[in-house]
């Protein structure tokens, strides 16, 4: 089976941008309710707030294109490639929000890209190409 690069960094591409809106929903949904208050205008608050929508749009959209990724993926590779919306949630943080980027941050930033690129340099050194079996 040929690789199908396209796919794969497509896929992956869209999967990012659905997570890193979840969580940056799920940021700007905790703001808008603030104060924080375990009562049921807290609640109404949270429920009212749009960003609450668009947290769940994008988990809905990520699982999607999870489950879409593991059809041809291999599980190891998929599932780091999957964590590289941290990194794209810490960026788009401190640029979006002003939140402010701390060394050992960065630094697992590095770990997790470095760690992806491991993960498919052994795919391809296996002699496989991702998505054959």
């Amino acid at each position: 089976m040929k690789p199908r690069w396209r796919f794969y960094l497509i896929g992956f591409l869209v999967l990012m941008g659905f997570d890193t809106l979840s969580q940056l929903c799920f940021k700007l949904a905790a703001l808008h309710a603030e104060p924080f208050a375990a009562d049921p205008a807290w609640l109404l608050r949270v429920a009212g707030s749009p960003w609450v929508y668009g947290a769940i749009a994008g988990y809905l959209g990520a699982f999607v294109t999870y489950m879409s990724l593991l059809k041809h993926a291999p599980v190891g590779p998929a599932f780091a490639a999957s964590h590289l919306n941290v990194v794209s949630v810490l960026i788009l943080s401190a640029w979006l929000l002003h939140e402010r980027l701390s060394l050992p941050e960065l630094g697992g930033a590095v770990l997790i890209v470095l760690g992806i690129l491991v993960l498919a340099s052994a795919e391809q050194h296996d002699g496989r190409a991702p998505g054959d079996a």
